[in-house]
C-alpha cells in the first residue's frame, strides 16, 4: 500500500489509485503482505496474480459459478481482492481474486461495490471474479460516466444535518445552535477522557439516522476497546467498521484507507456520506508506527507519519455537483502522551468545525460538557437562515460573556423551558 517499498518490481498505487501510498519507501524488509496483516502467495494457485496468470476471466462451458457481492480493496501491483462488508472489510483466504486485466476493463475504482459472478476455483486455486454485473448498482456502462473525486468542485457546506431530535437529548439541540454540522463538514471533536465522547457519538449517529435517512452512515473505529465496539453496534443503524485494539497496526491502516476509498466512491456517485471516526489520533498513531523515515519532529512522530490520515481528514467536502462526504473525527488530548498533544496540533485548524469538551465541565457533571468559548463552526452563517442567525449571535454574545461553567448551566437550563429549538430561538430576546 505504500508505507514500505515491496519488494516486487511492480508499480506503486498510492492513495485513492495514484502513485505509492504516502511515497514512503522506507521500509524494505516489510513487504505488502506484511502490511495487508497476511501474506499475498504466488504460485501454485496460491493468492498472488502469479497464481492465477494462467487462468481466464472467461467462464468456461463446465465451470460453476456464484453471485458474491463485495467492496474492491486494490493490490498496488494492479490486482485487487472482493471484501466483506459483514466481515468488517477483514482479509480473508476465502476472498475472491480480481485481475489486473478485468480492473482495466471495467475501469473499477478502489471501492467500489461490486456484484458479478464468481468461479469457485479449480483445486489449489482461491475464487475469482470472472464477470462483474453492476458497480454500485450502475452498469459497466453507465458507471464509466461517473466523474473521480479529486475532478468535481469542491464548496463550502451549506446545507445543515439537523442533529435535533426532540426535547432531549439536549447536547443534540446545543450542537444545532452553537456547532453545526454541514453537509460535507470536516468536523473535529476534541475531547479529554471521561468527557462523554462516546455517548456524544452515539446521539449524533442516531441524530443522523432518524433525521437523514438518505445519508449513509458509516461508524469507523480505529484502535477501540473492543466492548465499545460492541456497544456500538446494538445502538447504532448505520454501518458500524472496526479494527479493535486487538488487531494489527496494519489492520488499522488498511481498514481506515479502504473505508475512506469506500466513502470517496459512494460521494463522487452524487450520495451522501457521513463518517464518524474514532478517533483521528489513534489513526495517526498507527501510521507514525508504521512510517520510518528516520527523521522526528515534535512529539516523537515521524515527519511523514501524518501525511495520508490529513489527506483521509482533508476528504470531507460538499460537491456543486452533487453528493457530500462529511467526516466527524476525535481528537484526543490531555491522555500524558506528548504524541497525542502533537497530533492534535497538526490537526488543529484543518477542520471547519470544532467542538471542544471540557474536563472541567464533565468533572462538575454538567452536560453536555461542551467548552462554548472554544467550540464552533466557520461560515456558520451558510447554515441557517437569516432570522435564526441574528438569534443565534445574540445567543452567543450573551453566553460567551459568562465563564464555560455559568454559560453551559444557564443554556442547558433555558433549553429546558422549550420543546423545539426553534421556539427557543424565536423567544431568545426575552429569556437572555
Amino acid at each position: 500500500r505504500g508505507y514500505g517499498q515491496r519488494g516486487g518490481n511492480g508499480p506503486q498505487r498510492g492513495y485513492g489509485g495514484g502513485q505509492q501510498r504516502g511515497g514512503y519507501g522506507q521500509q524494505p524488509q516489510r513487504g505488502y503482505g506484511q502490511q495487508r496483516g497476511y501474506e499475498p502467495r504466488g504460485e501454485f494457485g496460491q493468492r498472488g496474480e502469479g497464481g492465477f496468470r494462467s487462468r481466464s476471466d472467461e467462464i468456461s462451458p463446465d465451470e460453476q459459478t456464484v453471485d458474491y457481492d463485495g467492496v474492491l480493496e486494490l493490490h498496488p501491483k494492479g490486482y485487487g481482492f472482493l471484501r466483506d462488508a459483514k466481515k468488517s472489510y477483514g482479509s480473508q483466504e476465502s476472498d475472491p481474486f480480481v485481475s489486473s486485466s478485468l480492473i482495466e476493463k471495467c475501469g473499477l475504482r478502489e471501492g467500489v461495490r461490486i456484484l458479478g459472478k464468481v468461479g469457485t476455483g479449480a483445486r489449489g486455486q482461491g475464487p475469482r471474479l470472472k464477470a462483474v454485473e453492476n458497480i454500485d448498482g450502475m452498469t459497466i456502462e453507465e458507471y464509466a460516466n461517473v466523474k473521480k473525486f479529486d475532478d468535481l468542485t469542491a464548496i463550502t457546506p451549506n446545507s445543515r444535518i439537523k442533529m435535533e431530535i426532540g426535547p432531549k437529548p439536549i447536547t443534540m439541540r446545543v450542537m444545532d445552535l452553537l456547532t453545526p454540522v454541514g453537509r460535507g463538514q470536516r468536523a473535529l471533536i476534541v475531547a479529554p477522557p471521561r468527557t462523554g465522547k462516546t455517548m456524544l457519538l452515539q446521539e449524533i449517529a442516531e441524530s443522523v439516522s432518524r433525521n437523514h435517512p438518505d445519508m449513509h452512515l458509516i461508524v469507523l473505529l480505529i484502535d477501540e476497546r473492543p466492548e465499545e465496539v460492541t456497544e456500538m453496534r446494538r445502538h447504532v443503524r448505520g454501518e458500524v467498521v472496526a479494527s479493535s485494539l486487538d488487531s494489527e497496526t496494519e489492520s488499522h491502516i488498511r481498514i481506515s484507507q479502504l473505508i475512506m476509498e469506500r466513502a470517496k466512491r459512494l460521494a463522487e456517485e452524487g450520495k451522501n456520506v457521513f463518517i464518524l471516526l474514532d478517533s483521528i489520533t489513534r489513526t495517526a498513531r498507527a501510521f507514525n508506527k508504521w512510517t520510518n523515515t528516520g527523521r522526528t519532529a515534535t512529539g516523537g512522530l515521524d515527519v511523514r507519519a501524518l501525511d495520508i490520515p490529513k489527506k483521509m481528514f482533508g476528504s470531507a467536502r460538499q460537491f456543486e455537483e452533487g453528493g457530500s462526504l462529511t467526516i466527524v473525527a476525535t481528537a484526543l488530548i490531555e491522555t500524558g502522551s506528548r504524541a497525542d498533544d502533537a497530533i492534535f496540533q497538526e490537526f488543529k485548524g484543518t477542520g471547519n468545525m470544532e467542538l471542544v469538551l471540557s474536563r472541567d465541565l464533565a468533572d462538575r457533571r454538567i452536560w453536555p460538557a461542551i467548552d462554548i468559548t472554544k467550540s464552533g463552526t466557520r461560515h456558520e452563517e451558510k447554515l441557517y437562515d437569516p432570522l435564526q442567525f441574528d438569534s443565534i449571535v445574540m445567543l452567543r454574545r450573551s453566553l460567551i460573556s459568562l465563564s464555560p461553567v455559568e454559560a453551559m448551566e444557564m443554556l442547558s437550563r433555558t433549553l429546558d423551558r422549550f420543546p423545539t429549538n426553534t421556539e427557543f430561538l424565536e423567544k431568545v430576546k426575552s429569556v437572555l
